[in-house]
């Protein structure tokens, strides 16, 4: 068979390459650049030219044939304008999953098939299996790789089963430490060479200064927002009364609606053993979905939900409501007329932003507003008015939401055997970010959408990213939030 290797420069795609070419495989390396640009980028250097030159030189030592294709006008127009035009509508996209979905196992193998290849090999640390369905077809599942602190399929999660069938991941099942031992031994020149970090193939970038070669700065206000205000919100209430009238019999309290704030780092030292959230990593293989247990929540009365109540569920609360009245006083010995805002128990202008757009939800950096004792973080951005909300603490109600909707056209399935027809439940584990610890939920699939109702509240829900739904350790589904 030949393979053709996605050669980055990278320890991870070195190693892969090494590992195929030892195993027999016909290998030869394809080198992709994707960008021009450094406007924005920390480095201000073109950090493809260095990753080509090392690739080159893994390729020479490993002893395969090396090859260049510039995808730079395909990135720019399937990955880059897409997550601008997302930007600018106050959402935000993921492009390490848009790259590999249009660019690494589509526009890139499309390429290596033009060159001969049968299959693309990459360097992700994730694994495939393939069995026979009842049809006589085969059937991809892709799994997590068996690094828990190096997994990256959920940013491969809106692959297909054609797309599958054709990729190799030769690393899944090795940790990281393992990858590098063996780059040492084979002396390659990638086996000290740091992890890229940022956007993919750009790198790390200055995101508003990035952002503004398309998306204006214009200033606007920053608005906290206080305790109160959920205290008289009526949606915020919707949610308390419809989710305390979901929990089974016999449970005592309220329904959570505040998250206890974990690390994303699954490698956090506060992940100890008989840590309560140790559950949301490892999972329960004796469950559905591979979670912990049962849900708190009533499977019986979810599904009574109306398809209108499990959408007003799914609402995050806003804030355009909170308004602030003006009123003219005097000031110093002169008397001197001034105007202030009048003081408004839910919330106060406390700065400055130069965008909306550039924001997201759960952002605590870039906020430049002192005189709090714990961080702020970003909880609603309005981009018709340019305004944007933060709440101060990691506690605070803006942060956790326990509903979010996929809707229907988003909804992606990698495993097509397994998609939920309309009032179907199931039971998964759940990420809404890459690193995230897998979080047990309840998916109710509707007319108008794809449902995922959380054991436990999440923080930092965030429009335009991908939630992402395993069955153990499968990813089987994802969909735009």
């Amino acid at each position: 068979m030949k393979v053709c290797v996605g050669l980055s420069g990278g320890v991870d795609s070195s190693v892969a390459a090494l590992l195929l070419k030892r195993q027999g495989y016909d290998v030869f390396a394809l080198f992709m650049q994707n960008w021009h640009d450094t406007e924005g980028t920390l480095h201000g250097d073109c950090e493809w030219e260095e990753d080509r030159f090392v690739a080159e030189m893994v390729a020479r030592k490993i002893g395969i044939p090396f090859y260049f294709v510039d995808l730079s006008a395909e990135y720019r127009k399937r990955v880059v304008d897409y997550m601008f035009d997302e930007y600018s509508k106050g959402r935000t996209p993921n492009p390490d999953v848009l790259c590999n979905r249009e660019i690494k196992f589509d526009a890139f193998m499309n390429v290596a098939f033009k060159m001969g290849a049968d299959a693309v090999a990459t360097g992700h640390y994730c694994r495939k299996e393939e069995f026979t369905g009842p049809d006589g077809k085969l059937v991809y599942r892709l799994l997590a790789g068996l690094d828990p602190n190096k997994d990256q399929s959920y940013f491969l999660c809106q692959l297909s089963q054609e797309q599958l069938s054709k990729a190799l991941f030769p690393i899944g099942a090795i940790v990281k430490p393992e990858v590098r031992r063996i780059a040492k031994e084979a002396d390659l020149p990638s086996a000290e060479k740091k992890d890229s970090q940022g956007i993919c193939f750009v790198g790390k970038v200055d995101l508003p200064v990035f952002l503004q070669q398309k998306l204006k700065s214009v200033e606007g206000d920053i608005i906290e927002v206080f305790d109160a205000f959920y205290d008289k919100n009526e949606h915020y209430g919707f949610i308390r009364r419809t989710l305390d009238s979901l929990l089974n019999k016999g449970f005592e309290g309220e329904a959570p609606m505040i998250t206890d704030y974990v690390s994303d780092n699954i490698s956090d030292d506060s992940l100890k053993v008989n840590d309560p959230h140790e559950k949301s990593v490892m999972g329960n293989p004796s469950n559905e979905g591979g979670c912990s247990g049962d849900s708190e929540y009533d499977k019986d009365k979810i599904e009574s939900l109306s398809d209108e109540d499990l959408f007003e569920l799914s609402l995050p609360v806003t804030y355009e409501n909170i308004v602030f009245e003006s009123e003219v006083y005097r000031s110093g010995k002169h008397h001197t007329k001034k105007t202030r805002y009048k003081e408004n128990p839910f919330g106060k202008i406390i700065g400055k932003h130069e965008g909306a757009q550039f924001y997201t939800i759960g952002q605590r950096k870039g906020l430049n507003v002192g005189g709090h004792k714990d961080s702020l973080f970003v909880i609603g951005t309005d981009i018709e008015r340019n305004v944007i909300y933060v709440g101060e603490g990691h506690t605070h109600k803006g942060l956790s939401r326990n509903c979010l909707r996929v809707s229907v056209s988003d909804i992606h399935w990698i495993r097509e055997d397994l998609k939920m027809e309309v009032q179907q439940i199931r039971r998964y584990r759940v990420r809404i970010r890459y690193r995230q610890p897998l979080q047990d939920a309840t998916l109710i699939m509707r007319k108008n959408g794809l449902y995922i109702l959380f054991d436990e509240p999440q923080r930092g829900i965030t429009p335009g990213q991908f939630a992402a739904w395993y069955d153990n350790d499968e990813l089987v589904g994802s969909g735009v939030i």
